[in-house]
């Protein structure tokens, strides 16, 4: 469900401050295993107590008996043709990066941080897919394997930090004033991968480090007439604003901009697979 994308304004931009400061001058020693498990066991249940609350108040949860069942990849026949699959996937993503900030902060070491980041993004995904199970949207198999494979790829990226300094998964909202429901909003949502040239030696010092090669999908038309739907694979050419936000000292905005594409700042070429 779309509605999902809300744990990343509730976790992810706290994280952000974290991300590139230096480790806490406080962190003086590695922390115990009972320290650690301790700091594990208090971000999850506060995270686990937030979907708790919200989800009673606003998703229906416990409303109903558990149910379960298939929803579909991306076919035409589904509810939003596959994007709600690649929301869970890069929700799961950037939890996994914005949950490993904080458990740096918590003074946990580098590749502890990105186990428990991925570990708490798994169990707070995986529990808002177990609190669908007894409402009104049923626990999807789809959406738990897309949570899982989030996961693994932000961990992946984290402990590959050459492979990160070339690759980066984004989400572009393009902002329909006709859609008043920001989170649940895949007709204005893509996701793409995009490749940054600067990430490669040979292209460093040439005008190419300026440039990134784009890849994403998106929908469009699956919340209203039937004949009107679109499933979009594109290929795309754009200009690096993280490179050039860091450059310019503007470290945290091109952190941000790791994860967001900013809309009308690429080429795009599109094929609708519906077609």
């Amino acid at each position: 469900m779309c509605k999902k994308i809300i744990i990343i304004f509730l976790i992810f931009f706290q994280a952000i401050s974290c991300n590139g400061e230096e480790p806490d001058n406080n962190c003086s020693k590695e922390l115990s295993v009972p320290e650690k498990n301790k700091k594990f066991l208090l971000l999850n249940s506060a995270g686990i107590g937030i979907i708790t609350a919200w989800g009673i108040a606003k998703w229906d949860y416990f409303s109903k008996a558990p149910h379960s069942g298939s929803e579909g990849w991306f076919e035409q026949s589904t509810d939003e043709g596959g994007a709600d699959k690649l929301g869970h996937l890069y929700t799961s993503y950037v939890l996994t990066h914005g949950l490993s900030y904080i458990y740096e902060k918590y003074c946990l070491s580098q590749n502890d941080a990105y186990l428990y980041g991925a570990l708490s993004s798994f169990a707070i995904m995986g529990y808002m897919e177990l609190g669908d199970s007894f409402s009104e949207y049923g626990f999807s198999y789809e959406d738990m394997i897309s949570n899982i494979a989030g996961c693994a790829f932000g961990y992946f990226l984290l402990k590959k930090p050459e492979l990160a300094d070339k690759i980066d998964l984004r989400w572009e909202y393009g902002f329909d004033p006709e859609s008043a429901d920001f989170f649940t909003d895949y007709e204005n949502s893509k996701y793409l991968i995009a490749v940054k040239l600067n990430g490669f030696e040979p292209v460093k010092k040439s005008f190419l480090k300026h440039i990134e090669l784009h890849a994403g999908y998106y929908s469009r038309g699956f919340s209203g007439d039937e004949h009107k739907k679109e499933r979009n694979v594109y290929i795309g050419i754009g200009f690096n604003l993280t490179g050039l936000f860091k450059k310019l000292s503007f470290k945290k905005t091109g952190t941000i901009l790791n994860y967001i594409q900013i809309p009308g700042t690429s080429l795009q070429l599109k094929h609708d697979l519906s077609r």
